[in-house]
């Protein structure tokens, strides 16, 4: 596996983990009717967006034959307004490549490039029903509260966590 740091080139493969990644991840939380009509084209254009925005910063993962099959983003949301803070806004990866330690070295990566930038608290959103908080959880990540939000009509639960020690969360990423 090869993680490095997204290119417009990239943005096309990202589209697709993105769709793929929450057709599988988000099956029996989110509508299916919603997760159906995910665009390839959209999310591609989503990935675009967020590789040139100013203070935004993506890594991909390729597999042995240069394909992307997942991908991380960090940028701080309009929503945070917590000084020396930012948000670990994404981390995704094709089913097939789940629990094989890649996820570990995207946060690890993410939290290099956070403590590098000297934030000091670092957020990231989960929906509740979503079995990959355990990971956040598992390195750290400390509940703060549970917000609702709604897609497709269906009202769901997110929780919001926090670390607020880099140093730290770097150690367990060893």
């Amino acid at each position: 596996m090869n993680i490095r740091e997204a290119t417009i080139q990239d943005a096309q493969g990202i589209g697709k983990v993105h769709v793929d990644s929450w057709r599988t991840t988000y099956k029996d939380i989110i509508p299916d009717h919603f997760l159906n009509n995910l665009s390839y084209e959209q999310r591609t254009e989503l990935a675009k967006r967020n590789i040139t925005k100013k203070d935004n910063h993506m890594l991909v993962v390729e597999n042995e034959f240069g394909e992307i099959v997942g991908f991380a983003d960090a940028s701080t949301r309009e929503s945070n307004v917590e000084p020396y803070s930012s948000d670990l806004t994404s981390i995704y990866l094709l089913e097939e490549y789940q629990g094989k330690g890649i996820g570990k070295q995207l946060l690890k990566e993410l939290f290099i490039y956070f403590n590098k930038k000297g934030y000091q608290s670092i957020f990231v959103e989960v929906l509740a029903e979503n079995k990959t908080r355990n990971f956040y959880e598992y390195y750290g990540a400390e509940y703060v509260k549970t917000v609702q939000i709604t897609i497709s009509g269906k009202v769901l639960e997110e929780f919001v966590y926090v670390w607020n020690d880099m140093d730290k969360v770097l150690e367990t990423l060893e």
